[in-house]
C-alpha cells in the first residue's frame, strides 16, 4: 500500500485493488500536483463540505465512476450532481470492499459555495478513520483540538494520522502536537498548511517538536509505502 500527499488536505492511498482520494481539492490548490481532468480514485473520501475539500469530487467521481463516502447532507447533495454516494454521519462505520471506514467528530463549519454564492448546508464535518490492508489511517479533517482524539487514539492502533497545523481555521501548531499525544498514530503527517497566506505554517518546525510518534513532512507528490 502506498500513501501520498498532495498538498492542503488531499491525501491518496493505492492498494492492491483500489485508489482511494481523501477530500481531493485540485483545482485552485496552487500546492497540489495532480491534474483533476486525468487523476484516477475508485472511491472519494470527504471530511465536510467546505469548497477546499470538496474540490474536483464531481468530476473526478463521473470520470471514473468512483464512489463518494461523505457526510449524510453532503452526500444528499453530491448525489443531487450525480455522483454515486453513500452517506455516513459521525459514529457510524461501514465495511466496503475496498476498506472499513468510520466517521468521527470534528469541530468545525461544514457548507459548500455555489459559483453563484449560494450556500448549501454540508450536515456535520467529520474525520475519517479508514482500515484497510491491515493498517488504520486517521484523517482529522478540519479540526480544533478536542479531548476525544484521546479517546479515539485509545480506541483504535492508528498508523498514519494527518493532522492540520494552519491554525486561523483549524488548531495550529501547539494544538496539533497535544493532537499528535492523543492520537497516538505510529506516523504523524502535518497538513492543511501554506495553501494560504493565512494558514502559513513551517511544518519542520512542528515536526522537530512532535513528542509521540515519527513525524513525517512530505512534500507535494511524496509517499510512504507500508
Amino acid at each position: 500500500m502506498k500513501i501520498s500527499y498532495h498538498g492542503h488536505s488531499v491525501v491518496k492511498v493505492e492498494t492492491a485493488n483500489h485508489t482511494i482520494l481523501f477530500d481531493p481539492f485540485i483545482n485552485g490548490n496552487v500546492a497540489c500536483d495532480l491534474d483533476a481532468s486525468t487523476v484516477k480514485a475508485d472511491v472519494i473520501l470527504l471530511t465536510h463540505a467546505h469548497n477546499d475539500h470538496v474540490g474536483d469530487t464531481v468530476e473526478i467521481a463521473k470520470r471514473n465512476d468512483a464512489l463518494v463516502v461523505a457526510p449524510n447532507e453532503l452526500a444528499d447533495y453530491l448525489g443531487t450532481k450525480g455522483s454515486n454516494v453513500h452517506n455516513m454521519h459521525i459514529g457510524g462505520a461501514h465495511e466496503f470492499d475496498f476498506g472499513t471506514v468510520k466517521l468521527t467528530q470534528a469541530f468545525h463549519g461544514s457548507a459548500y459555495t455555489e459559483e453563484d454564492g449560494t450556500t448549501i448546508y454540508g450536515g456535520m464535518p467529520a474525520g475519517i478513520l479508514l482500515t484497510v490492508e491491515g493498517k488504520t489511517i486517521y484523517h482529522l479533517g478540519d479540526t480544533a483540538l478536542f479531548t476525544d482524539l484521546k479517546m479515539y487514539g485509545e480506541m483504535n492502533d492508528i498508523d498514519i494520522a494527518f493532522i492540520p497545523i494552519g491554525d486561523n481555521f483549524t488548531m495550529g501548531p501547539e494544538d496539533a502536537l497535544v493532537a499528535a499525544d492523543w492520537v497516538n498514530a505510529k506516523i504523524v503527517v502535518p497538513v492543511h498548511y501554506n495553501t494560504f497566506p493565512v494558514i502559513e505554517q513551517d511544518p519542520e518546525a512542528f515536526a522537530s517538536r512532535v513528542r509521540t510518534g515519527e513525524a513525517r513532512v512530505l512534500e507535494v507528490g511524496e509517499e510512504i509505502e507500508f
